[in-house]
This record gives C-alpha cells, structure tokens and sequence, in this order.
C-alpha cells in the first residue's frame, strides 16, 4: 500500500475512537467510466446515483463503523496514476455532498490545507450543473451545508441545475432545493445565513412554491414567518395557491387562504385556483375556495372549473357545482353532463356511464316543467365524423348504445360544440379517436417509404433513416412531452420490409446494429429484428468495436439479449478468423 495511504488509516482513525463506535478500514477497486451513475450500498460502494470522476478505476478506502451516523467515505483516490488525495478533482467533492454526513475527517482532507483561491473554485464549480452547496441542500446534508458556508464561504445564491421526480430544474437556487426536498433543518440554517427567502428558479419559482408542490406544510409556514411573498407566481403566472389546490394539499390552501392569499388570481392562460381544483378532483379545497368568495371564471378557452371537471371526468366535481344553483346556470349544467358524457366515452371508455350523462342532460333540456332547452341544430353533417349528426331525442339515444362507433362519434360532435374546434382536447380525441387508416391507405404509405429508402437519404455522418430508427438520439419533444420515442420497433420494421439496408453503415463505419448497441437499453425485439433481416453480429466499425463489445461497455452481455450461435454461420466464422489474423485470403481461392 502506498504512503499517502497508511497516513490516511492512521490519522482518520483517531476522530473515530470511542465506546460505541468500532471502526473498521476496507478498501475495494472496481472499473467505471468518467461520469457513470452506480448503485452501491453499505458494504464499500457508491451511494446511488453519485456521478463519480474517474477514467480507468479507482481505489476507494471507507470507514465501516457502527454508528449509521460515522462519515463513510475516507478518500477517493486515483491509485492507477498515483496520486492521493491532494490531487483530488473538485468534481469529488460535489460527489461527498451526496454522503448521509459530510465528516470533519473528508472536509479536512479536502479542502483544509488548500489556499482561499482553490476552495473557492472548487465550492463555486459546477458538477452536472450543481454546485456542492446546491446538492448538500437537496438531499439535507446540514454538516455539509454549515461548512461549506462558514469554512468555505460558499455563496448561498449561487444557483445550479437538479433534478426533481424526473424533471431538471435549471437556476435552482440552494435554498429552492431544500424547500423542495423537505429539508426544514437546511432552510432555516440558510435563511439565518440570510439567504434570499424569495430567490427564484429560472422559471420564476420561488422555495414557498417549491414547498407547496410537495405538501411540506412545516416548510411553507416557517418561510411565510420569514417573509416569503405568497403571490410569486411562475412564468406560467401559476402560484403559491394555485399548486397547493391542483396537488390536492388541503392544509396548505387552508394556511394560505387564511393568511389572505387572494382566491381569483389569473394563470397566463386564465385559470384561477378553482380550475387547479376541479382538474385535479380536490372537492374539499373547492369547497373551502367557494367559501372565501372564489369566483367561477373563464380561462383563454371559454372553460369554467364545471367544463374543466367534466373533462378531465372529475365526476364528484361536476356532480357537487351542478346542484350549486346559485353557482351554475342551466345551460352550464346541460353542457357539462353532456361533456361528461363525452370524457365516459373516450377516457373511461365507459359507454352506460356515458348514456347515463347524456339522458341526464336531455331530461333538463326538455323538463316539463321549465322552458325547453333544445340543442342548437346542426348546419350540416361533417364529412371527418362520417357524416353523423348528433341525436336530439331520449329515443335516438336508446338506439346508439348499441353501435360504439356512433357512441364515440356522438362524443366528438358534442365536445366540439361544447368546447370549439380550436380547444386541445377536440383536436386530440380527433386524431385519437379518428378513423384508422384503410388497407389503401396503408399500401400508400408503405409505397412512399419504400421510394424513400429507394433514394438512399443520408443525414449528418452518413446516417440512414435505419440508423435513425435505433438511435435514441432521434426522440424529439415539443416543450416537455415526446411526440415521438426512439428506438422504434414499428418504424424499424417498416422500413425493413420495404428494403432498408441492415448492413448500410455511417462514416464511422457504424451499422444500425452499432447504433441499436450505443443506448443505454437495448430492446431484444429490435435486435433480433435486425439479424433476422440480414445483420450480422460480428461486423465492426471504424473503431475495431462490435455490437456485443459496445453491449459490454454498457454492462451487459450479448447472451443476455440472444443466443449468438442462432445467428452466427460459418462463413462468419471464417471472415472473423481471416481478419483476426491478417491472412491475406484475395485471389487466393482457386
């Protein structure tokens, strides 16, 4: 063992000694490649998701000690080039922020006997976007918090990039993120630092939003103490109120309202808290809104929080606001049973509940008693819904349950009258709804994609549309949601049985098979897919690489996907041996 590493047993054993801590020192070396994510657990290995700088392996010495609350980790040291822990990366040390403690032993080593001008890079650099005071704050580490802000002088503005329930956060600043994660001890070490209680995302969210998103009451409350403005709204003009309504956090909207949060403030797109309330299903918040004179507005679209429920088929909600005479008009209650029944149709794909909605509507359009209600007659039949009109009698619609086809038609003539063809949801059950494509339809367009393989398209370094189809490069998305996903099976399938090249390769020599290997996760209905149209598993590319090589660069062995001999001949046996050795084998078979 190298000297920098017995010095290191020796002293970080003695802040450790103790009756009821007995210590204990291992060490363990493993590969991993520059940035990789690895689960680990008690026994020596990386908490998980810890973004670790590394190029070949490292030798990681740990503390093993009785009490769960010892610092783990001792030293990360590059032991293959032969430098210690003076050398360590700055990107170390966002990776000891991640650590359940961060010890007096690891921030010592680190960064005790460096100069001011080095701690200050190293606490102010970015590590997949984080700065180590922003991650100590996500995940809670106040020991780590404390002394990067009173030894390091970090600064508690600084912002960074994290990442919450799948989604990244650009320009979350420390205080954000410990709100968000729930981290009561952090926030209120941090405001008493005088971090800016109102300090913003890019996205113009503040901690008390962050607080109200996840339901962390405590949170919110000690930041409205500490003069947390309650009617920040986001760039979405979404707030404090807002969020709390549309998560369903009773408590909170109670706080809020009381603290006198005003109830009828507007979105950019006009929803108010109401709506929030009516698309997620919290009655009891819409109750407690309705009680402090919330008003029932109009959002951009025309919709009310009683349209807004009955689309997204909140049931109770609309049920609740219908027999709120002094709330609703009689037509608003027609239209919405009538849009609820139209959600039955296409989201719950329930057709009775849906004739239930409808006959509901038709009997308060023509009660006895009350001025008939009839429906606005239709100017003529539209050709896109086969020409089908809507039904104007209880008799009419005894005789449409049925045919689920003209159920599902009916359901999008109402929604368009109801909501208009330039609201989302008729566009989308439109499409979604729409007639399927006929045999001559699907012949024309599989003749337009074999036209299209015909001409040998080539994108940026040669790639073909094959390639394409297995990259998961190609995925594309409008704001945060995908309209298509790459690797496609269905797209990868069509284009080979219209004659697609499986052997075609790029400028780095790259087949699709290459290509398919190079995501993270690679479906074995793609691969086998691509072999049983012609690839062959043993091609390499410009850089000497196979598909089962670029597999095991990924942690995975081609017989977990396949049984390589079923599609291995012996003609691929021979031109793998031939190159293998060099043999000079043209002209040479007579």
């Amino acid at each position: 063992m190298p000297d920098d590493t017995r010095d290191l047993r020796r002293d970080s054993r003695l802040p450790l000694r103790g009756s009821d801590c007995h210590v204990s020192l291992s060490s363990v070396t493993w590969p991993h490649t520059r940035g990789g994510a690895v689960e680990g657990d008690s026994r020596g290995r990386h908490r998980r998701g810890a973004q670790v700088a590394a190029n070949d392996s490292d030798e990681v010495t740990y503390i093993k000690a009785k009490d769960q609350n010892m610092p783990l980790l001792v030293t990360l040291r590059r032991w293959h080039v032969g430098f210690g822990v003076d050398r360590c990366a700055w990107e170390d040390l966002t990776f000891l922020c991640l650590l359940p403690v961060f010890g007096s032993i690891t921030a010592s080593m680190l960064l005790d006997h460096r100069s001011r001008s080095e701690v200050a890079r190293m606490v102010s650099a970015r590590t997949n976007g984080a700065t180590p005071l922003v991650m100590a704050s996500k995940n809670g580490h106040l020991s780590c918090v404390e002394y990067l802000v009173e030894r390091c002088n970090a600064d508690l503005e600084q912002v960074g990039s994290v990442v919450f329930d799948g989604e990244t956060i650009d320009g979350a600043p420390p205080l954000w993120c410990a709100a968000a994660a729930g981290h009561l001890d952090v926030v209120s070490y941090l405001l008493g630092k005088a971090a800016n209680v109102n300090a913003t995302t890019k996205t113009n969210s503040t901690p008390l939003r962050a607080a109200c998103f996840d339901g962390h009451f405590d949170i919110v409350k000690y930041l409205v103490e500490h003069n947390a403005d309650i009617e920040v709204a986001n760039r979405h003009g979404h707030t404090c109120l807002m969020i709390a309504c549309y998560k369903g956090h009773f408590d909170i909207a109670k706080y809020l309202i009381d603290i006198a949060a005003n109830v009828n403030r507007k979105s950019v797109k006009g929803n108010t808290a109401l709506h929030d309330c009516a698309e997620s299903g919290s009655l009891e918040i819409m109750k407690l809104l309705l009680d402090h004179c919330a008003k029932m507005d109009v959002d951009s679209y025309g919709m009310t929080p009683l349209l807004a429920a009955s689309v997204t088929g909140h049931t109770h909600i609309v049920e609740y606001l219908i027999s709120r005479s002094d709330l609703v008009s009689r037509k608003d209650k027609i239209d919405a049973l009538e849009l609820l029944g139209a959600t039955y149709v296409d989201k719950k794909r329930d057709m009775l509940g849906a004739l239930r909605f409808w006959k509901m509507a038709m009997s308060e359009r023509y009660e006895y008693d009350l001025m008939i209600y009839p429906k606005p007659v239709q100017q003529s039949p539209i050709a896109a819904y086969e020409n089908s009109v809507e039904v104007m009698t209880m008799q009419q619609l005894d005789e449409i349950i049925s045919d689920p086809d003209e159920m599902r038609m009916q359901a999008l003539l109402v929604r368009e009258r109801i909501l208009g063809p330039a609201h989302p949801d008729t566009s989308y059950y439109i499409r979604y709804r729409g007639p399927g494509l006929t045999a001559l339809q699907r012949h024309t367009m599989r003749k337009a994609v074999y036209h299209l393989v015909r001409m040998d398209p080539r994108g940026t370094g040669g790639v073909t549309p094959l390639h394409l189809a297995c990259s998961r490069d190609s995925s594309a998305t409008v704001g945060r949601f995908p309209i298509c996903t790459f690797p496609s099976l269905e797209v990868v399938s069509l284009l080979l049985e219209v004659g697609a090249d499986p052997c075609a390769t790029d400028q780095q020599g790259n087949t699709p098979l290459h290509t398919l290997a190079s995501n993270k996760q690679c479906r074995r209905e793609l691969l086998t897919s691509l072999l049983a149209a012609g690839a062959h598993l043993d091609t390499l590319n410009g850089s000497g690489q196979s598909f089962a090589s670029l597999r095991a660069s990924r942690g995975q062995r081609l017989s977990q996907l396949i049984n390589p001999l079923h599609y291995t001949s012996l003609q691929c046996l021979a031109a793998a041996t031939i190159r293998r050795h060099g043999l000079h084998y043209r002209l040479q078979a007579s």
